[in-house]
């Protein structure tokens, strides 16, 4: 997650258009969803490579594939996400223009499974479980709980059954900063696992792996 989310941030390098608008009105790109379908686990020591192509804008959301590849090209990890284009100064969602979009390098869609990006189950089933207190080491830059910190907080809720999954999807609700504390909520419904993060009583993370 963590090698997505820095080629994702480096896809800005080679978009001077976008780059200079984003550093000119106080721009951030924010995750709200992203599936991964996981093909093969690395080794340990394996060279890999990461690849980031955005296929898709509409006015305050990009669409985006994310792949590693082993050294030979075979990929280990595919993905799409979707992120909102948000002012950091406000946190409002604003809209990119247009001329903006214009100077952009849009590549074709990855051939892969897309599936909903809202993730949708009974939340009446769900199970308290621990209370998971937010540390420095947590906070991004934007000063916002890093969106692959919520994956590793799930894989310790995960049970060693479901440690096979082969797919998993992220739902992202809301920011928590340092200082806030998450309660865990975990179910099993139609074969497939689920965890949701709550701070302050609403999500801010819903997940779903799929084996």
């Amino acid at each position: 997650m963590q090698m997505m989310q820095d080629c994702s941030e480096m896809w800005l390098d080679s978009e001077p258009g976008v780059e200079s608008y984003f550093q000119k009105e106080g721009m951030a790109q924010l995750l709200v969803f992203r599936q991964v379908d996981i093909l093969r686990v690395p080794d340990f020591k394996e060279d890999l490579r990461t690849q980031t192509s955005v296929y898709e804008m509409k006015g305050k959301f990009g669409f985006r594939n994310t792949h590693i590849f082993d050294i030979s090209g075979r990929p280990c990890y595919q993905s799409w996400s979707m992120g909102a284009f948000v002012n950091r100064a406000t946190g409002v969602l604003t809209n990119i223009p247009q001329e903006v979009i214009d100077t952009m390098h849009l590549d074709e869609k990855s051939e892969m499974e897309y599936a909903d990006r809202h993730i949708r189950f009974d939340k009446t089933k769900l199970r308290e479980g621990d209370l998971i207190s937010i540390e420095r080491n947590d906070i991004d830059y934007n000063g916002h709980v890093n969106n692959a910190q919520y994956v590793r907080m799930a894989m310790e809720l995960l049970p060693l059954s479901y440690e096979d999954f082969v797919r998993f999807r992220i739902e992202y609700k809301a920011p928590v900063k340092y200082g806030e504390q998450i309660r865990s909520f975990a179910m099993e419904w139609e074969g497939r696992y689920f965890i949701v993060l709550r701070s302050n009583d609403r999500d801010v993370c819903i997940m779903e792996f799929s084996r």
